[in-house]
């Protein structure tokens, strides 16, 4: 048996993976008298994401390495969950975060909530607090609609305004993710007036595959014509694709590896190809991620999945 100390070093030498996720369908049901959107939804996680690495300090400052341009760090997710969890907890460490950042900003992937839900569970970890996952799920609505989801770490149906979650148990595909060349703020999304707000409530156990549809899709293609045009192409090669979260990322499940490469080789877009199984995330990895391969006849990047391991 490792000694204790030897086991913290390990610990904190530890890869923790940030996965994407995909909504298989976005209905907006309602809104609230506070201004949050009810929202039905399926979160599907992706072996493709943003891998953060944390290092311990002498004092309780929560500091970032590389912080994003033009973000102070009250805005940064990653620094706010951080703090979030200080003073919950009323611990007294602090932590220096190191972010690889795959995931596009504003692409609807839920990069920034994912890299806040890692922060969470892994200094959980490294700073011994224990926290069982639903404490960390109900904290982490503070910091944004869907970071409960991706504590949560399971393929699920979302409901309420993205917190309430019932597992759901998917096959393993593959999608081709398609990345307009722009960024959309979901405030702009959910603030049109155009936005429909009053879709059908549907039963979870109602969904199947390729039910539903996306109600951000018309406002987001409607304000960024680089969305419209990439999904019209998209669409002559698979029909059934969709746009993900807020945008801009589109998705077109293919039934292999092989075919995801084949319709990138069509498209004059930047793409990636990302695996999603059925197993849950358990979001940390104890070894550093594989480097990422540039496909050799169009601008796809392909990610080597991590995997993940359950923190005590």
């Amino acid at each position: 048996m490792l000694p204790e100390r030897d086991i913290e070093t390990r610990d904190w030498q530890s890869v923790w993976s940030a996965p994407a996720k995909l909504n298989l369908f976005l209905h907006v049901i309602g809104r609230r008298a506070d201004g949050y959107h009810l929202l039905q939804t399926l979160f599907r996680f992706l072996d493709y994401g943003d891998s953060l690495q944390f290092s311990p300090r002498a004092d309780a400052r929560i500091t970032r390495a590389h912080p994003l341009p033009d973000v102070p760090p009250e805005h940064d997710l990653c620094v706010r969950a951080a703090r979030l969890l200080q003073r919950e907890s009323g611990c007294g460490q602090g932590a220096h975060i190191t972010l690889e950042k795959r995931i596009p900003l504003g692409g609807g992937l839920g990069g920034g909530s994912s890299d806040a839900a890692t922060t969470l569970i892994a200094l959980n970890h490294l700073w011994r607090l224990h926290w069982p996952r639903h404490h960390l799920q109900k904290m982490a609505l503070q910091l944004g609609a869907d970071v409960p989801a991706f504590v949560f770490g399971r393929n699920a149906f979302a409901e309420g305004v993205g917190e309430q979650l019932t597992p759901v148990d998917l096959p393993d595909v593959c999608y081709l993710l398609v990345f307009p060349p722009v960024a959309v703020p979901t405030a702009r999304i959910f603030a049109h007036p155009d936005l429909r707000r009053d879709t059908p409530r549907m039963l979870p156990a109602d969904w199947r595959p390729d039910c539903g549809h996306n109600d951000l899709e018309p406002i987001a293609c409607a304000l960024y014509p680089q969305i419209a045009e990439s999904l019209a192409l998209l669409r002559q090669y698979a029909p059934n694709s969709r746009m993900s979260g807020s945008g801009a990322t589109l998705f077109a499940e293919c039934p292999d590896q092989s075919a995801a490469t084949a319709l990138a080789e069509k498209l004059p877009l930047r793409t990636a190809i990302a695996l999603a199984t059925r197993k849950t995330f358990r979001q940390e990895s104890t070894s550093p991620l594989p480097a990422a391969k540039t496909h050799r006849s169009c601008s796809c990047r392909f990610y080597a999945p991590c995997k993940p391991t359950s923190p005590p």
